[in-house]
């Protein structure tokens, strides 16, 4: 199973040189902060939980050179008290960054499960959620267009575990075997 330190090395090997960024275990709470004079940007993800990394790599790949300069993106986000609407909101603006993080969970040989993220709602039916964000992953599988720095990371994953394994036929076989 793969470690956050070894999520960290491949995104350094992946991303440093050419977009200065870097990611970093250990936080309280995740974060993205541009780079600043001599410091690389930073990915900041939970404690050393994978999931928590790969979750916070899917929306820097998803966000474009505008948002990487502003802190975590110029996005809102609002605690895990977030009522019907106001979930409904979350979950329409997370469904690309959490398809990209399924697709970076299969590549890296680990299960995927969306997250709500909503502690307060503890009965809330996410089936919904999770279609759309299968249907997401379904279209990247069919028709391409995954964001090129989240096609680059899976790449580079799955050839760490897997380096005779064609990325575009293993994700086609992942999505076929999810769809079963």
């Amino acid at each position: 199973m793969i470690t956050a330190a070894q999520l960290v090395t491949a995104f350094e090997d992946c991303f440093l040189a050419h977009f200065n960024t870097r990611l970093v275990g250990g936080a309280e709470e995740p974060l993205y902060l541009p780079a600043h004079l001599m410091t690389p940007a930073c990915v900041y993800f939970r404690f050393d939980y994978v999931s928590s990394a790969l979750h916070e790599v899917s929306h820097w790949c998803i966000a474009g050179a505008q948002r990487r300069q502003l802190e975590d993106y110029g996005y809102w986000y609002e605690a895990d008290t977030r009522d019907l609407m106001t979930q409904q909101q979350f979950e329409q603006v997370e469904v690309k960054p959490q398809a990209v993080e399924c697709i970076l969970h299969w590549a890296a040989g680990l299960p995927f499960r969306v997250s709500v993220d909503n502690l307060s709602m503890p009965d809330y039916d996410a089936k919904h959620f999770a279609a759309a964000v299968m249907a997401q992953v379904g279209e990247y599988v069919r028709l391409g267009g995954l964001p090129e720095r989240a096609e680059r990371f899976a790449m580079h994953l799955l050839a760490q575990r897997h380096p005779h394994i064609a990325f575009k036929e293993f994700l086609k076989q992942q999505y076929e075997n999810y769809c079963r």
